[in-house]
């Protein structure tokens, strides 16, 4: 990046849908985390393409660095209330519960994505999918819902939904069963699966 270069003419790189600098921003992030608030702020930019590459670049670094996200975090909450292009919709699902959330947090956000799962994208409610699957696995009082969600979605789906449920389902599952001992838990198969 040249010396005069700003975060915001990286992210003006590209048309409206397309990447253009994305994995270099995010490759700046990582180098020098402070900078995510200058990412942060191109959310809201005017130019939908700024504000969704910026959302794409925050969630390729924080998947790498979840910290990231912390200076950033009320705004990333802020803008998930505003949020109606696909693309910012299917980020911020993403990095939401990779954000540290108080359990009053996790159940706003939840209420935030629920109805990103009525979206006409089929990528938005698989995404909200992964984002619902995380905040309940920060708060366990959400994943008896989530995993209601998640089987229904499994069965009545698109096929990325489908296939993104019965991964989340089979993680959760888990977390579901050992939050609740006393439940009887399901015969295993004697066959092994590989």
């Amino acid at each position: 990046m040249a010396k005069t270069e700003t975060v915001h003419s990286m992210l003006l790189v590209g048309k409206r849908l397309t990447a253009g600098r994305v994995r270099e921003v995010a490759e700046l992030l990582l180098a020098q985390p402070k900078r995510a608030n200058q990412v942060a702020e191109c959310l809201w930019d005017e130019d939908a393409g700024v504000a969704n590459r910026a959302a794409d670049a925050l969630e390729r670094a924080s998947c790498k660095q979840p910290a990231i996200l912390a200076p950033c975090k009320e705004a990333l909450l802020g803008r998930m209330v505003e949020a109606t292009e696909n693309k910012l919709r299917w980020n911020l699902a993403l990095i939401a519960p990779r954000l540290k959330l108080t359990v009053p947090e996790t159940e706003r956000i939840a209420g935030l994505l629920r109805p990103w799962l009525g979206d006409r994208s089929s990528i938005v409610k698989t995404c909200t999918m992964q984002g619902l699957a995380g905040l309940g696995r920060q708060n366990p009082s959400l994943l008896p819902e989530v995993l209601d969600l998640l089987r229904i979605l499994t069965r009545s789906g698109t096929p990325a939904m489908r296939a993104r449920g019965r991964i989340l389902l089979r993680g959760l599952e888990r977390i579901g069963d050992q939050a609740s001992p006393g439940r009887k838990q399901p015969r295993r198969s004697a066959r092994l699966i590989h």
